[in-house]
């Protein structure tokens, strides 16, 4: 009964066969759910799309860096946002394992520190990383003593940005986070009060329809950057440089899918969001306060023809 409505709709739009997957696997396909909005949210549009066609799905929640493996092995099936920025080690080392490179979404992601449009007057030259460091004692709190606090992720995201600012030599000091919801309610609280804050984010994402902001601009990212200390400015430490501003976001299937469910596959590998749409997957979520398997609905009711795209 949970997802009539979806199937309803694809069946309204000529999507639906009741044979359409006969040769696929009985077996639950295992979709991997992170822990922020739009990937939970992506994960149910195309688990629903997935169950209205017939196949039977089962959501795995799972550490960012840890759910490689398990695809590697097996023990997960699917992984919708995959990010350039905070994860082509492990998914690199996924494929060099077995996992399958499902392909690139339209979307371009960035993911960095970002600070709110009104710290341009009280840190003059922003969003240059070397004018924010000459600002770090307007960022200073009881916590941080005289060094300006970094709102950080949380831990298992896979960024290294304690490493940056030891390697860049700033007066900072990260203070992660332990849910991405703690990012939006330090950056609300302090948006109301006009307080300065620099904190992760990411796009696409729904914050850029509601704060006005701007991610710093620190040393242009090169691969070498991360692996040989001597590139960069600091030739005795790695990443020394800003992320990629402007990153794949991919997907990521077991060898055992196309093998299973050979024609969820197929549209597994058609699937494809744009930066409008994952804002807007998000926003559902996080601003109007849909479940994620109720914003996973009425995405696909509003998305009528990109779903369409995915089962012809």
């Amino acid at each position: 009964m949970k997802y009539l409505r979806t199937i309803a709709l694809l069946g309204a739009l000529g999507l639906v066969s009741g044979s359409a997957f006969a040769e696929d696997s009985s077996d639950p396909i295992k979709i991997v759910t992170n822990n922020w909005t739009s990937q939970v949210v992506l994960s149910n549009v195309i688990g629903q799309v997935l169950e209205s066609q017939g196949d039977k799905v089962e959501y795995k929640p799972s550490d960012t860096q840890l759910q490689f493996t398990a695809i590697a092995s097996g023990d997960m099936d699917f992984q919708a946002e995959v990010w350039e920025g905070s994860m082509a080690e492990s998914f690199d080392k996924s494929l060099a394992a077995g996992a399958v490179d499902y392909g690139a979404h339209q979307a371009v992601t960035r993911e960095d520190w970002w600070y709110p449009a009104y710290m341009n007057e009280m840190c003059p030259g922003l969003p240059d990383w070397k004018a924010l460091d000459a600002c770090a004692a307007k960022l200073a709190t009881a916590d941080t003593g005289t060094k300006g606090r970094f709102v950080g992720p949380p831990a298992d995201w896979g960024k290294h940005y304690s490493e940056r600012i030891q390697a860049l030599k700033m007066n900072f000091q990260e203070v992660p986070v332990g849910q991405a919801a703690t990012l939006w309610a330090e950056l609300q609280a302090a948006y109301d009060r006009k307080e300065p804050i620099v904190l992760f984010n990411w796009t696409p994402n729904f914050i850029e329809a509601k704060f006005e902001g701007q991610f710093v601009e620190f040393p242009k990212y090169e691969p070498a950057c991360l692996t040989d200390p001597k590139w960069g400015q600091n030739p005795d430490a790695v990443y020394d440089c800003g992320a990629p501003a402007s990153g794949y976001l991919k997907k990521v299937g077991s060898k055992e899918l196309d093998q299973k469910w050979p024609k969820a596959a197929a549209i597994l590998k058609k699937v494809s969001f744009t930066n409008p749409q994952i804002a807007a997957a998000a926003s559902l979520v996080d601003v109007d306060g849909l479940t994620p398997e109720d914003a996973a609905k009425k995405w696909i009711e509003t998305n009528q023809d990109t779903v369409k795209s995915w089962l012809q």
